[in-house]
């Protein structure tokens, strides 16, 4: 399987079907140390910090084109 033919959100839902050739292999490295080496203490104030800054901003509106 070509690398530039896979959609990964799509054809990568049940796991990489790449493997070694996955050109975000970087990021998943990336991931596992953050998860590794992060507390779920840590995880848990960095999700409630992007939270608040979320709720703190004002509503964006979508309006659709045709009414």
């Amino acid at each position: 399987m070509n690398p530039d033919q896979v959609n990964c959100a799509v054809d990568c839902a049940q796991g990489c079907v790449l493997g070694d050739r996955c050109p975000h292999k970087e990021y998943q490295n990336k991931a596992a140390n953050f998860i590794k080496d992060t507390s779920l203490d840590k995880m848990l104030e960095i999700a409630e910090i992007a939270k608040m800054k979320k709720m703190s901003e004002p509503p964006k509106w979508v309006i659709p084109d045709e009414i």
